[in-house]
C-alpha cells in the first residue's frame, strides 16, 4: 500500500488503463487452443514486409541508443505529410505525444475539454496534471462541437477531438471543426486525435493540417499502430504549427522511440502498398459485419474507424464472457459506461466469419436487458 503522505493528491483520481485482455490469458484460463482477439483495433493484415525485414536486420544493433531525435524518421514523415521537420514530434505511440501535451501546456486548475464517452487517455492526461476535466456527452454517438465551445471558459486550456472518435467510430467533418476553431479564444489548444486517420475514405474529412499551416492553435496525433500494424513497437507522432511545436519538442523524453521502432516505421511508410492493402480488408469486413449485425437486428453508429460499436441490447459483460468462452475477445461498452454495447475491432474474413457465428449464439443463449 502506498503512503499517501508522500504522493501526490491527483493521483487518486487516476484510474489504470484497462487493455483488452491478452489472447494468451484466454487460452491459459479457458483451455482453449483457437482465439482470436477483436478488442484492440490492431491490423489483421500485420506490418509490411519491408518493415519486417528492416527489423529483423536492426535487431543486431540494439546494444547502442536509438537516435535520440528520431531524424530519418522525422525527415521521412516531414516528406510524406509536406511538412518542415520541426513541425513533427515522435513518441511511443500517440499515447506519448497526448501525455506531452498535457506536460506542455496544462496548469493545476486549468480545464481540459473532451467528448463523453472518452479516449482514455484524455482525461488521464488532465488528472496527471491536476487539471480539471470537463466531459461534455456525445450527440447521437457524435462529438457536439457546439456543446464543447459553449463549454469554453477563461480556465479552458485544451479540447481533445479524436476523430474518427474511439469507442464510436464516428467522425465529424473538417468543416465543423473549423467551425469549432473560429469560435476558439487564443489561450485554448484544440488536440485532434487522427489515430484512424488511414482509414477514413469520406471526402469531407481531411483539413486539419491546413490549420497547421494556418498557424491555428492545433495539435494533431497520427500513429503506426493502427494501418501500418506496428502496435507492439509503440510509435506514434505529432503534428504543430511553429508556436506550439517546441514546447511538445522540450517535453519530449531522451531516446524514446526504440531504434528497431524507428527504422520499421520509416519502412512501413516506403511500402506504397500497406495503407491500401489495410483499407481494401478494412473495407471489406466493415461492410460484411454491418450487413450480418443488421441482419440480425442489432444497431451500431456508422463507423470509419477499423471497429464498429454495437448495442447488443444485453448486459455487456455477459455477452462477452460467453464470446470469451467460444474463443472471441471483444471490448465491453461498461468502460464507457454504456452498458449493452461492445467494441468489435474489425478482422480478417475469417475472424470475422466466427465472430458472427459467435455473435449468433451469444444472442440466444443471454437473455435481453
Amino acid at each position: 500500500m502506498r503512503d499517501t503522505r508522500l504522493t501526490r493528491p491527483t493521483i487518486d483520481r487516476i484510474v489504470p488503463y484497462s487493455p483488452g485482455k491478452p489472447i494468451e490469458e484466454v487460452q491459459r484460463e479457458l483451455g482453449l487452443t483457437d482465439v482470436i482477439k477483436l478488442a484492440s483495433n490492431e491490423s489483421p493484415l500485420g506490418p509490411s514486409p519491408r518493415a519486417l525485414a528492416a527489423m529483423r536486420a536492426a535487431i543486431e544493433d540494439t546494444r547502442l541508443y536509438p537516435d535520440n531525435t528520431s531524424r530519418e524518421l522525422t525527415e521521412r514523415l516531414a516528406e510524406h505529410w509536406g511538412q518542415p521537420a520541426h513541425r513533427i514530434i515522435v513518441g511511443r505511440g500517440s499515447d506519448e505525444v497526448i501525455h506531452m501535451t498535457g506536460l506542455a501546456f496544462l496548469n493545476p486548475g486549468d480545464e481540459v475539454i473532451y467528448a463523453d464517452p472518452p479516449f482514455a487517455l484524455y482525461p488521464h492526461t488532465a488528472r496527471v496534471m491536476d487539471a480539471a476535466e470537463v466531459p461534455v456527452p456525445l450527440r447521437d454517438y457524435v462529438h457536439d462541437l457546439e456543446a464543447m465551445a459553449a463549454a469554453v471558459t477563461p480556465r479552458t486550456k485544451l479540447i481533445f477531438i479524436a476523430n474518427p472518435h474511439n469507442p464510436t467510430g464516428t467522425m465529424v467533418p473538417g468543416a465543423a471543426i473549423e467551425a469549432l476553431l473560429d469560435d476558439m479564444p487564443d489561450h485554448v489548444v484544440v488536440a485532434i486525435d487522427e489515430a484512424y486517420y488511414e482509414y477514413v475514405e469520406r471526402n469531407d474529412y481531411e483539413r486539419a493540417l491546413e490549420w497547421v499551416d494556418a498557424g491555428r492553435n492545433v495539435i494533431v496525433y497520427r500513429t503506426f499502430s493502427k494501418i501500418y500494424a506496428l502496435a507492439g513497437l509503440r510509435v506514434g507522432y505529432a503534428i504543430a504549427p511553429d508556436h506550439l511545436a517546441p514546447a511538445l519538442a522540450q517535453v519530449r523524453p531522451p531516446f524514446n522511440v526504440s531504434s528497431v521502432g524507428q527504422i520499421a516505421a520509416i519502412e512501413s511508410l516506403r511500402d506504397p502498398d500497406q495503407v491500401t492493402r489495410g483499407r481494401e480488408v478494412n473495407r471489406a469486413g466493415k461492410s460484411y459485419l454491418a450487413r450480418e449485425f443488421t441482419r440480425l437486428g442489432l444497431t451500431f453508429p456508422p463507423t470509419d474507424a477499423n471497429f464498429i460499436f454495437v448495442d447488443l441490447g444485453r448486459d455487456c459483460r455477459a455477452c462477452f464472457d460467453a464470446l470469451l468462452r467460444r474463443g472471441v475477445i471483444v471490448r465491453t461498452g461498461d468502460i464507457f459506461d454504456l452498458p449493452t454495447h461492445v467494441r468489435i475491432s474489425i478482422g480478417s474474413a475469417e475472424e470475422n466469419r466466427i465472430l458472427v457465428a459467435a455473435v449468433e449464439e451469444v444472442l440466444r443463449e443471454v437473455s435481453p436487458s
